[in-house]
């Protein structure tokens, strides 16, 4: 497809909406991710995370549209899923001293990572489809979301730092996403039938977010009854 034809610029139109559409999941994910670093690294953090998220979907979409196919994969992917949402609601309590800041940033990069790979199961296929062989057109379509991703997290974050709560929110929001990966994996489909998953989209979704924090409170207080018990002996 040459620069002037239209079906090039509809297919990149395309993309660049398509990762519009999923660049909320990704801006919540790095803004929890780096709401503990430093101030000073907070914005290396976000852009790396976006540069992270992007390259890896590029990588990504041209294998994960057969891995797909294989029963089990999304299932395992949203319980992996989920652990890194309970993850991110209760983050350890240690003071920045005790870790450099260079360790957080990484951390927070990885955990943006491993995250990406996992939320973009559900939505790499269709955007492979739009590029259609064409690897020029679908890094191009990708990369154009990177400053999206970055001002969505920034924003989000900022709405972390004035109201905290927000944090449980966005875990919930993961635990969503979670819920609705599980009922797309294809062993569960055929299980349970394809009616019945779809009556169900909506309940495992909500139940996904409702044991995201269910355990993430969970694993808080246990850590908070620990820190007294130590503090205690």
């Amino acid at each position: 497809m040459s620069l002037d034809s239209p079906v090039l610029w509809l297919a990149l139109l395309q993309i660049i909406w398509i990762n519009v559409l999923l660049s909320g999941d990704n801006a919540v994910v790095i803004a929890l991710a780096c709401r503990s670093l430093p101030e000073k690294a907070r914005r290396m953090g976000i852009v790396l995370g976006a540069g992270v998220a992007v390259v890896l979907r590029i990588l990504f979409t041209g294998i994960v549209a057969t891995l797909l196919a294989l029963p089990w994969l999304k299932l395992v992917g949203s319980l992996a899923l989920m652990w890194i949402a309970v993850d991110l609601a209760s983050p350890n309590e240690g003071g920045e001293e005790a870790v450099e800041a260079s360790d957080n940033l990484w951390k927070a990069v990885g955990t943006v990572a491993v995250a990406d790979v996992v939320m973009s199961l559900d939505n790499v296929v269709a955007v492979a489809a739009i590029a259609d062989g064409n690897w020029w057109l679908l890094a191009f379509g990708l990369a154009i979301s990177i400053p999206l991703i970055v001002a969505g997290s920034s924003l989000v974050m900022a709405l972390i730092d004035r109201f905290p709560l927000l944090v449980w929110a966005g875990a919930a929001l993961l635990g969503w996403v979670a819920g609705e990966m599980l009922l797309g994996d294809t062993a569960v489909v055929e299980h349970l039938g394809a009616e019945t998953t779809e009556h169900l989209h909506r309940i495992v979704a909500a139940a996904g977010a409702v044991l995201v924090v269910g355990v993430a409170l969970l694993m808080r207080r246990l850590k908070a009854s620990r820190a007294e018990h130590d503090a205690a002996a």
